[in-house]
């Protein structure tokens, strides 16, 4: 005997059709189709992300967190960032290391290096 379930969204619900026994599902999130756009996704503020679409909570965590073996550089640095050092295998942050004197500076690295950082600072 073969079963067919069919999944559609109606109303913020999910509905699952499965002969002659349907359940409803409800959900907080509109179920995104196929081509849908982050942009069209909105997001509650969390942390150092501010309410908005999910594409632009996307972009702030890009602009927070690097990887690669050069430093990140550009207008988008802001203290605390992070950056693992490839070409080190070193986490870094990115804080200020005299007056108005930022860049990165290792955190921790394979030599058991580590920095002492003031937490109220940033």
């Amino acid at each position: 005997m073969a079963i067919t379930i069919t999944v559609e969204e109606i109303n913020n619900n999910v509905v699952l059709e499965q002969s002659d026994n349907p359940i409803t599902v409800s959900t907080t999130l509109d179920l995104v189709t196929i081509g849908g756009l982050a942009s069209d996704i909105t997001v509650e503020a969390h942390n150092t992300v501010p309410s908005g679409s999910l594409q632009n909570a996307i972009n702030i965590l890009a602009d927070q967190f690097f990887r690669g073996a050069s430093a990140p550089s550009g207008s988008n640095l802001e203290e605390g960032d992070l950056w693992y050092d490839t070409d080190d295998d070193q986490l870094k942050v990115y804080r200020e290391t005299s007056t108005n004197v930022f860049e990165f500076v290792p955190l921790a690295a394979a030599t058991d290096t580590m920095d002492n950082l003031d937490g109220g600072q940033f």
